[in-house]
């Protein structure tokens, strides 16, 4: 049901040609007792970036890579050890835009739930599985109101998640949280605890306008700054 859910939302290369440099993430998804499960890293606290944050496998395309799939797939396997024959791509689901103005392309994939992760140690130190149901039924939830420099305004989800195995907590926010919840919305196709920023009666069009007022904004104002 997931992945046939997941392949009428995939939308391919549709934003592939946009003029801003591009970025993917892998979207691990896993089975475990019954239940979905996402998995996520937390950023090494050497890198200058976002250090400590929680976010999934990614990073930026390289020349090397054919599209966003192959950049995904290889940062996961530099990242985490996740080799790309062990990854089965359902899709490419709307994109998002970090605060860097790259172009992030989410990829989502099934991997075995026997998957164990071999962090490199430069760039991550630590990886979870969070319950994908996590991202529409939080436990600790609270929404931060965020105008990008850009001038658009949005709303920005930030989870406590409390890891019993780790016995500690993660705080998951930002662009990963973002795509963790259209992740979860697509799924499970329920209306979640709290408000999102789109019309749930049609989702795929609604987060694709999203993007796309997103995307004019920012546009626009390299226009006006050239």
């Amino acid at each position: 049901k997931a992945r046939r859910r997941l392949r009428e939302c995939d939308v391919g290369d549709k934003f592939s040609r946009l003029a801003l440099p591009k970025a993917s993430v892998l979207l691990p998804l896993l089975l475990r007792d019954g239940r979905l499960h996402l998995l996520l890293t937390v950023r090494s606290m050497q890198l200058r970036r976002s250090p400590g944050e929680v976010c999934f496998p990614g990073g930026k395309s390289e020349a090397s890579d054919k599209d966003e799939i192959d950049t995904a797939l290889r940062e996961a396997a530099e990242e985490v050890g996740l080799q790309p024959e062990k990854v089965e791509v359902i899709c490419r689901l709307v994109p998002g835009i970090d605060k860097m103005n790259n172009l992030v392309t989410p990829v989502v994939g099934f991997i075995e739930d026997t998957f164990q992760a071999t962090p490199n140690p430069d760039e991550v130190s630590e990886v979870f599985v969070v319950p994908l149901e996590y991202f529409i039924k939080p436990l600790n939830y609270k929404a931060l109101s965020y105008r990008a420099s850009s001038g658009h305004s949005t709303l920005m989800h930030c989870f406590i998640y409390d890891d019993q195995e780790q016995k500690k907590s993660f705080k998951i926010w930002g662009l990963t949280a973002h795509f963790a919840v259209f992740l979860a919305l697509v799924i499970f196709g329920e209306r979640p605890t709290f408000e999102v920023d789109y019309d749930l009666d049609n989702l795929i069009l609604s987060a694709e306008n999203n993007f796309i007022s997103l995307y004019a904004s920012i546009y626009e104002r390299k226009k006006s700054n050239l």
